[in-house]
């Protein structure tokens, strides 16, 4: 990498993360270049700050080689993400997830550019043992979790004696962040929970309730990528190539119940809101269900830095007391 400003790339740039991850660069670094990238299948936004996103769809080699020439740091968000939409479209996810990744990282090893790829703990499937590191076998339950050990394993291919690339195993993502007046979220459990109490809806339960999920705010999610442009941008000028791989969770990890649980009793606390929690036969067959996800966060402090400062309890409070209605 030359002297020159620093250009980052971000695909998915207008979905859940990926837009708090623009909007944190510009206001970390309003020095840099940064060009955002998005096809919105599901990207709620169009713009962010003084960064038009553009429409460009990794499927297609061509155009997304033009879109990300000369960036030196490729923040690759763009996916087809979570367990129901990848078993609805498993066509989608495989040529999204996979190819459109083998694409990013093909592209990154002819450019020499740097790369960050999250893939999410559902690679585990089942994990027996904790805390979870990324050392742990690879046995996903569901497709959503085999298209990301795909995509895992090409960045780690194409990166040897290539570029250097940071892997990261991800926890459940919750919470809702603003971007430029449009609120930006997504149907993950917490969320899901918050808007049925708001609506005065029963909180429903997947069965049997007692699975654990390990819990990341969005925003402390976002951080982790500026960290790592940061270390990518060095360690292009150091040389260095190959993966790193960083585990990113909190010390928070309570059951699908315990979740209901506080989203009633503080929907009680701060609105007067009382709903009744239901446990419903879970749609799902392949899902996690262990009852403990602990994860060692150690590499994510020690490599980038990097520490959670979001709370789930202050998160459900905090949208409680503000929501109107």
């Amino acid at each position: 990498m030359s002297n020159s400003t620093p250009h980052i790339a971000v695909t998915g740039a207008a979905g859940y993360i990926g837009s708090r991850v623009v909007d944190q660069l510009q206001k970390t670094h309003p020095e840099w270049r940064v060009t955002a990238l998005d096809n919105f299948y599901r990207g709620q936004v169009r713009r962010v700050g003084d960064i038009d996103i553009e429409h460009v769809d990794i499927r297609h080699r061509e155009e997304l080689a033009a879109a990300l020439d000369g960036a030196d740091v490729v923040l690759h968000l763009a996916a087809v993400s979570g367990v129901d939409d990848c078993d609805t479209n498993p066509d989608l996810a495989h040529d999204v997830n996979v190819q459109g990744t083998n694409n990013v990282a093909w592209w990154c090893r002819a450019s020499g550019a740097a790369l960050a790829f999250p893939f999410s703990m559902a690679v585990l499937g089942d994990p027996t043992v904790f805390p979870i590191t990324t050392d742990l076998p690879r046995a996903p339950l569901n497709w959503y979790g085999r298209s990301k050990v795909l995509g895992e394993r090409a960045i780690e291919t194409f990166a040897e004696g290539a570029f250097p690339a940071h892997l990261f195993m991800i926890s459940n993502v919750y919470g809702e962040h603003t971007i430029d007046g449009t609120t930006v979220s997504k149907g993950t459990v917490i969320n899901f929970f918050l808007n049925r109490a708001l609506a005065r809806d029963p909180i429903t339960v997947y069965a049997p309730g007692t699975q654990a999920r390990n819990y990341v705010h969005v925003t402390d999610v976002a951080q982790v990528y500026i960290l790592s442009a940061e270390r990518l941008v060095q360690q292009l000028s150091d040389g260095i190539t190959g993966v790193e791989r960083y585990e990113i969770g909190t010390d928070e990890d309570p059951s699908v119940m315990e979740v209901a649980e506080l989203v009633k009793t503080i929907a009680h606390e701060e609105r007067g809101i009382d709903v009744d929690l239901d446990v419903v036969e879970n749609p799902r067959s392949a899902e996690t269900l262990v009852d403990t996800f602990t994860v060692d966060t150690t590499d994510a402090a020690d490599g980038l830095g990097w520490r959670p400062a979001q709370s789930v309890e202050d998160t459900i409070r905090t949208r409680l007391r503000e929501t109107e209605g």
